[in-house]
């Protein structure tokens, strides 16, 4: 299914019918999981994570929502955020632990269809069994500090 809107008309595009239907000034974006566009992870993550912005632009202040599409054993080494962070799992299966030192037998499990938040400033380091992805929201700027700055891909070790 694709979704247009233009002057105010919600077109739904259904296999080779179209409907429309009259709304108001707002506008709607529908994505089918078929049609999202993941791109190569950002360099604030380790390699080997792909990532689709939905909402807005993490980047940037304001609302906005994306996911991270990441590989079985993808880990990512202690850090924290400015904001609070919210995930939701939608596949596979994401463990947090928490602390400044990374112990993969030291984590929570959250399986598909988990929700969790923590708080900024939370150290916390993370890992994928099998392939997971999850979605993320919240108000931006998203920024992601690692506690060992070696850790941080930035630096350009891999």
């Amino acid at each position: 299914m694709n979704c247009h809107l233009a002057a105010g008309t919600l077109v739904l595009v259904l296999g080779d019918a179209v409907r429309s239907q009259s709304h108001g000034p707002a506008d709607i974006e529908l994505f089918a999981p078929d049609k999202i566009k993941w791109q190569k992870g950002p360099p604030s993550l380790p390699k080997g994570a792909e990532m689709a912005v939905l909402e807005g632009d993490p980047n940037k202040e304001g609302p906005f929502v994306f996911r991270l599409k990441l590989p079985d054993g993808y880990r990512v080494p202690p850090h924290t955020h400015a904001q609070t962070e919210r995930v939701t799992v939608l596949s596979g299966t994401f463990n947090i632990g928490m602390g400044d030192k990374f112990d993969d037998k030291a984590t929570k499990e959250m399986p598909s269809g988990a929700y969790g938040y923590w708080p900024p400033g939370m150290k916390h380091f993370v890992w994928a069994k099998g392939e997971t992805v999850l979605q993320f929201h919240g108000t931006g700027p998203w920024s992601i500090q690692y506690v060992n700055p070696d850790d941080d891909p930035r630096q350009g070790k891999d």
